[in-house]
């Protein structure tokens, strides 16, 4: 296992750096400590796959240098580097077995028989491969097949890390959960240093201790699953996590007050910088009817009834917001005050977050 260091990772395709707009990686600076599980997460075109593509040697970067335990790798070739790879299609010798195919990793490094057959046997155990390891690979579905392809990255006891590019793409929904905990199981129990690229932010927020946010070749943000979610540093990051993303209100900073089209906040003592775009930030969960006037008034557009909750499309002024409301509170009809958790209610200048409006 190791440390992973990324340190001013510039990257073009073409070579030329000059043009920072089409770098498919704009100098990121970032570590990935020993034994973790993490996620890269963003759109397709943000530069998750470069990155990853990178760290296991097969591109090199224009400029910047990658790191294992401090020492540098950047010119080394991937069968250099120690590092296992799983891509989004399996990649496998479909006229071997099962359990040739996890022993092929093992057999080309000429590892003694003994050793082999005691990983083979464990991995099988792991990932429900046991009951398949005499069939051959050919016969198998795409989530079996996947499975193998996991197992051969994990059947190595010497890497230093495992590089996982959207693994679970292929596989059917049903099957996705069951995949996602095996493999959460098998981090937990042989503490390898896993990174997991997704676009899917279910994925990344139940997998991985640490989800790293990226888009257009940028990190946006690196933390917890729960500090992307309640304390998103980059309007971006606020818009694509959660289900639905945050509200964001273009607002202004006057006299003490936050002001928006349809309310008026408390905002004193609140610093932004000058002449910066302000907007306020909120998820739909911060967001509830009040039962009296609060000089905040929405009204009601449509209802989206979920099981347990519901989405709530409001016109608040000239914005349009949505509330997630539990079935246990009642809905008022037409136009009705809104209440807003103050901790909860971000502010942004130039899509950075600058604070909330608890202490205003």
């Amino acid at each position: 296992m190791a440390e992973i260091t990324i340190s001013a990772l510039c990257h073009s395709y073409d070579g030329d750096l000059s043009d920072r707009s089409r770098l498919a990686l704009k100098g990121i600076d970032h570590v990935w400590l020993d034994g973790g599980a993490y996620a890269l997460l963003g759109p397709s075109g943000g530069g998750k796959s470069s990155m990853l593509n990178i760290i296991s040697g097969l591109v090199r970067p224009t400029a910047g240098r990658i790191l294992f335990d401090g020492r540098e790798v950047t010119d080394l070739r991937p069968e250099e580097r120690n590092i296992a790879q799983v891509f989004q299609f399996p990649v496998l010798y479909d006229t071997m077995s099962v359990a040739e195919n996890l022993a092929f990793p093992l057999r080309n490094r000429r590892l003694p028989a003994p050793l082999i057959a005691r990983r083979v046997a464990e991995v099988a155990e792991m990932l429900d491969l046991g009951p398949l390891l005499k069939r051959r690979a050919a016969g198998l579905g795409a989530a079996d097949k996947q499975k193998i392809s996991l197992g051969r990255g994990l059947v190595r006891e010497d890497v230093a890390a495992i590089l996982f590019d959207e693994p679970l793409t292929v596989i059917d929904p049903q099957v996705k959960f069951e995949l996602r905990r095996k493999l959460k199981l098998v981090h937990e129990t042989l503490k390898l240093t896993l990174v997991y690229v997704t676009h899917d932010q279910n994925e990344a927020l139940t997998f991985a201790d640490e989800v790293v946010v990226m888009s257009h070749g940028e990190l946006l943000q690196a933390g917890t699953p729960e500090a992307l979610y309640e304390r998103p540093s980059h309007s971006f990051v606020g818009r694509f996590i959660g289900s639905p993303g945050m509200n964001f209100l273009p607002c202004a900073l006057e006299g003490g007050e936050i002001r928006f089209d349809g309310g008026r906040l408390p905002a004193r003592g609140l610093a932004v910088p000058g002449r910066a775009k302000l907007a306020l930030g909120l998820r739909p969960q911060a967001i509830r009817p009040a039962a009296a006037p609060t000089g905040i008034e929405a009204d009601l557009i449509e209802v989206e009834e979920r099981g347990s909750y519901r989405i709530v499309d409001l016109a608040l002024g000239a914005n349009r917001i949505k509330m997630r409301l539990p079935e246990d509170i009642p809905l008022p009809a037409g136009r009705f005050p809104l209440a807003f958790n103050l901790s909860s209610t971000l502010v942004y200048a130039d899509d950075q977050l600058v604070g909330d409006l608890t202490h205003a």
